[in-house]
């Protein structure tokens, strides 16, 4: 990919929580608080994009020789906790409201696997930012969030990879600045960029931010938001130029007509996994998972599901190296 690569790149954040109904913005009333916060209201009968039905799930069942890589203490117990980030469509979001079960490709690859497994999955709602610290703790066995593998994040966590996603940036319809791809972060200098608070689009865009000056420009801005109820508000009423976030979760928005934005392409890629404490003895299990699933089709039935066949992969891997 051509232009300067980010530095230290902590990996992808799903922490932008695109709230299902906000796909329909143009039809929302959403209110955005100051830096301490955001808050969005929504008027009765506002729907989330509908589930899609293919239930591809379903149908799988245990696989004893992937099962017998399990720990005997683990298939003894016969459940896992996982701490999982309920962000975006399509990977991990609530589309009947946060009482209800969670939907989205991540979901249905982490249900499936522990089918596989022949294991029940304790799920655990938790901001992305907490999950990794708390699995050296041993609050969960294992974290899914579209965590992003990188080099320094290989240093404190194991990963087995089941998809490749990464960085994007989206402008509201009708905003041909930046022409039809971001390639290079200095398209973005003298603009004002929305990003989540804590996320890896935020330090990529911090750390990165001296390209402009070297280029002889004026720099960028970066405005930070906790909730992208604020994010996507701020991009339609003309108070940033840009938003930065994951391709899927851009891509997806993108297609939905309400949100009147449009998805500029992919900026960096990286392989995207289930991140386990270091040394953790299930990740043989769950990389044989996986590779069972993308055998038997019921993996790329789950991504036609949700629409991200582009980021298939062919076999799953145990911490590879960051993609460069």
């Amino acid at each position: 990919m051509k232009g300067p690569r980010p530095v230290n790149l902590p990996g992808i954040r799903a922490g932008l929580r695109l709230a299902a109904a906000l796909t329909l913005l143009p039809l929302l009333t959403l209110t955005a608080c100051g830096s301490g916060g955001t808050s969005a209201t929504t008027p009765a009968g506002a729907q989330a994009p509908p589930v899609p039905t293919d239930d591809p799930v379903a149908a799988v069942r245990k696989v004893d020789s992937v099962a017998a890589l399990l720990p005997a203490d683990v298939r003894k117990a016969g459940t896992l906790r996982v701490g999982s980030s309920i962000g975006f469509p399509p990977g991990a979001y609530f589309p009947n409201g946060q009482d209800k079960p969670p939907a989205g490709q991540d979901i249905d690859i982490a249900d499936a696997v522990a089918k596989v497994l022949g294991v029940k999955l304790e799920r655990q709602d938790a901001s992305f930012e907490t999950i990794l610290p708390a699995l050296g703790s041993g609050k969960y066995d294992f974290g899914s969030g579209n965590f992003g593998v990188t080099t320094e994040r290989l240093k404190t966590v194991d990963f087995v990879t089941y998809i490749n996603d990464g960085q994007g940036f989206a402008v509201k319809t009708g905003n041909t600045a930046l022409g039809k791809k971001v390639t290079d972060l200095t398209q973005l200098c003298g603009l004002t960029i929305g990003t989540g608070a804590g996320t890896t689009f935020e330090a990529t865009l911090t750390e990165q931010k001296g390209v402009c000056a070297k280029a002889g420009k004026k720099p960028y801005d970066v405005k930070v938001y906790s909730e992208n109820a604020a994010t996507l508000t701020a991009l339609q009423q003309g108070r940033i130029d840009v938003i930065m976030s994951t391709i899927n979760g851009l891509r997806y928005q993108a297609a939905q007509p309400a949100s009147q934005t449009t998805f500029l392409g992919e900026f960096h890629r990286l392989d995207v996994g289930f991140a386990f404490k270091k040394g953790s003895p299930l990740t043989k299990a769950f990389q044989a998972a996986v590779n069972e699933l993308i055998k038997d089709g019921t993996y790329a039935r789950i991504l036609t599901k949700w629409g991200t066949s582009a980021s298939a992969i062919d076999t799953s891997r145990i911490n590879p190296p960051e993609h460069t």
